[in-house]
């Protein structure tokens, strides 16, 4: 008997223990929050911020709704069918392991063993820029429904000018819900400040902004210089969509411009078009419609970024371009949401040869069973601008092919890119005294003015942690040979005072 009771004491031991060892503490998934939540969440930007134990606490039961509905992160393209650059999407071990520690209490463990969180300047884009226009103080006029405002914004531009990139900066991000931007070439717009501004006016989509997503930055490299037109005396024209609710709330927002300097030469003309359109849609209530759009591609064109658009009666769509049995996948999106839309950048340029079809196919519900159906009971619906209306509207941005575009990986490009710097370097004089070499391939050393307790950290731009240390000396040395190559933020903080520092630095494997 004694023995049969010392096997149970073991087995249970075994799986106590195995119990307890599953029970992930914070230090355990922080870096889960900094990788995947806090570009979006984190102070000054949309609630609830994720930067700490104490803050991820706080709204526990409904972060585990939206993990298990895979609301959250808001990334709806499938990545089973293409991917793009910045996508927001978690690891399905990721997943489980947030919701394993939400489920067995959040045990906060000794939180000082967390990764340090990551650091967001107020500008994404490194230097000075080249213009910066902005609203002007606004009051959100969105009551009881959301309210979309156009602002005509004149760049008193004297001569044509080739955008190089450009960053959006809300004022109040909280009740900035995103923002579309065209460039007015004509200059005559005038600014629609009633909240029912729909439809955005200008001949030149650009982009735009949504919550934690990365500025607009064209390649301005040798091997691939390109970026936008924008002609004297134009303007741009910025749709801002604020929330229901937001009423009274003030916004001052900015879009901060960067230009190639003038003479640049070799640059190649980024354009924007709207080739997949279809104005017949009529979805009668309580039916289900799909409908489509294509046109004949006329030359051989690079696509750098697509922008499908709906409003909330869709609920998936997908484009690609075909000839006889070859197609070339564009983008996919099996769960639409209106509250999730811009422009996709890809990876790499994706050749569409003369001669293709440009297809799309969006799928309507409007039915009860659509939850985002903004009409209950459903009514007829037809095509039109106002967001009670539907639409297909697929744009994409393109440059003219040249041989061996497809080849071209944007993404790489960009990542050292020294506008994606990314930081203010905020670097203490008293605190460090150097960082060499920079850029490195193997060690990365890191002197400080004194000896004290340090944490260390290096992350990506985005702010995914790929390495952290602690040190207790006026010296650390960190390997880095197994951090792929790339921009990366290195951190310091002196734990004893507080002071911290952040410093761009580059990775490299030849």
């Amino acid at each position: 008997m004694k023995k049969l009771y010392f096997i149970l004491f073991l087995f249970t031991g075994i799986i106590s223990g195995n119990s307890l060892k599953a029970q992930f503490e914070y230090k355990d998934v922080a870096h889960i929050f900094y990788s995947r939540c806090t570009s979006c969440h984190h102070e000054n930007q949309h609630a609830p911020p994720f930067m700490n134990y104490y803050q991820t606490t706080l709204p526990s039961y409904a972060l585990l709704g939206n993990l298990t509905s895979n609301t959250m992160p808001p990334w709806t393209p499938d990545t089973t069918y293409t991917r793009f650059q910045h996508e927001h999407i978690i690891t399905d071990q990721e997943k489980n392991d947030l919701i394993n520690w939400i489920n067995h209490g959040e045990l906060a463990g000794d939180t000082t063993l967390a990764p340090p969180a990551p650091t967001y300047p107020q500008y994404q884009l490194y230097g000075t820029p080249d213009l910066i226009l902005r609203t002007g103080t606004f009051v959100s006029n969105a009551s009881t429904d959301d309210a979309y405002n156009c602002f005509s914004l004149a760049t008193n531009l004297t001569q044509d000018r080739i955008l190089r990139a450009y960053e959006i900066v809300p004022g109040n991000a909280p009740i900035v819900h995103h923002v579309v931007v065209n460039i007015d070439s004509m200059g005559t717009t005038t600014s629609s400040l009633n909240g029912s501004c729909y439809t955005i006016t200008g001949d030149v989509g650009i982009g735009g902004y949504a919550p934690g997503a990365p500025p607009t930055v064209f390649p301005g490299q040798a091997h691939l210089k390109a970026g936008i037109r924008m002609k004297a005396g134009c303007k741009l024209v910025l749709q801002i969509h604020y929330p229901a609710g937001t009423a009274g709330q003030i916004d001052s927002t900015q879009i901060r411009l960067y230009f190639y300097p003038v003479g640049t030469t070799g640059v190649r003309p980024v354009y924007a078009s709207v080739p997949l359109q279809n104005w017949s849609l009529n979805i009668p209530a309580n039916t289900t419609r799909t409908f489509t759009a294509n046109a004949t591609n006329l030359f051989n064109t690079s696509v750098f970024a697509t922008f499908p658009h709906s409003h909330k009666i869709c609920t998936s769509l997908i484009n690609y371009a075909y000839q006889n049995t070859d197609t070339i996948p564009l983008i996919k999106i099996n769960n639409w949401r209106f509250d999730w839309q811009g422009y996709y950048t890809f990876r790499n340029l994706v050749k569409i040869p003369a001669g293709y079809t440009l297809y799309s196919s969006h799928f309507y519900d409007n039915t009860v069973g659509n939850p985002y159906n903004p009409n209950s009971p459903p009514i007829n619906v037809f095509a039109g601008t106002s967001t009670t209306d539907e639409m297909l509207f697929d744009s994409f941005l393109w440059l003219v092919y040249q041989p061996g575009d497809e080849l071209i990986d944007v993404a790489a490009i960009l990542a050292n890119d020294p506008l994606l710097a990314g930081v203010n370097e905020n670097t203490t004089p008293n605190l460090i005294s150097n960082v060499y070499p920079n850029p490195t391939s193997d060690k990365l050393n890191i002197y400080f003015s004194k000896k004290s307790d340090y944490k260390i950290s290096i992350s990506t731009i985005e702010g995914k942690n790929m390495l952290t240390a602690k040190t207790n000396e006026d010296y650390s040395q960190l390997d880095v040979k197994n951090i792929s190559s790339g921009l990366y933020i290195l951190q310091a903080q002196d734990i004893k005072s507080g002071e911290s520092f952040s410093k761009k630095v580059i990775i490299t494997h030849k």
